[in-house]
């Protein structure tokens, strides 16, 4: 299966998945920093639990033409994680969601990459409103859902995980809720 870009942003690319990715999912998803909001476990993933997610988002773009990417910079193609869509069956919406390598962290791209993701989901014409959720213990998730202007909606249980949970529409998504991001994220 050949590669496709699906989003650019000002230093990162957003790209379809091919099986030779599956080594950098794998070390993605092996790192204990990376993985422990994840799941309820807090476990790093095998590599059959990453393997089943990357097949499950491949169907998935396959069937709704959005799901969960391959994140690359675009200055030296080096993946540092994954971002987009899936359908999350609970509730049947979307959800937004990314998982960044910590080597990576604190660089601006969580929020580079979430605050340019409402575009894609809106202007392909998905759903008029997705979900995103972070556990409440991930400071830094929770402040880019609130950067890129999505509105709280309630605390609960999500895949098992304590999280807070919210919500953007299209008409969120017109007006920026902080007036644009910070120049240089």
């Amino acid at each position: 299966m050949a590669e496709e870009t699906i989003l650019e942003t000002p230093r990162l690319l957003l790209r379809t998945w091919r099986d030779e990715d599956l080594d950098d999912h794998v070390w993605l998803h092996s790192q204990v920093d990376a993985s422990r909001y994840l799941s309820r476990d807090g476990k790093p993933w095998t590599r059959e639990e990453a393997a089943s997610r990357m097949a499950g988002w491949v169907e998935e773009y396959r069937q709704f033409g959005i799901t969960k990417l391959k994140l690359v910079r675009q200055e030296d193609g080096r993946f540092i994680g994954r971002a987009g869509f899936s359908l999350f069956a609970a509730t049947g919406q979307f959800e937004l969601g990314y998982a960044i390598a910590p080597e990576f962290w604190g660089q601006g791209y969580a929020t580079e990459i979430a605050a340019a993701l409402p575009g894609l989901v809106f202007d392909r014409n998905i759903r008029d409103e997705f979900i995103a959720f972070a556990h409440v213990d991930n400071a830094a998730s929770l402040k880019v859902l609130e950067k890129i202007g999505m509105r709280y909606q309630h605390t609960g249980l999500m895949n098992g995980l304590l999280a807070r949970v919210y919500a953007m529409s299209r008409a969120d998504a017109a007006v920026p809720a902080t007036g644009g991001l910070p120049a240089g994220l």
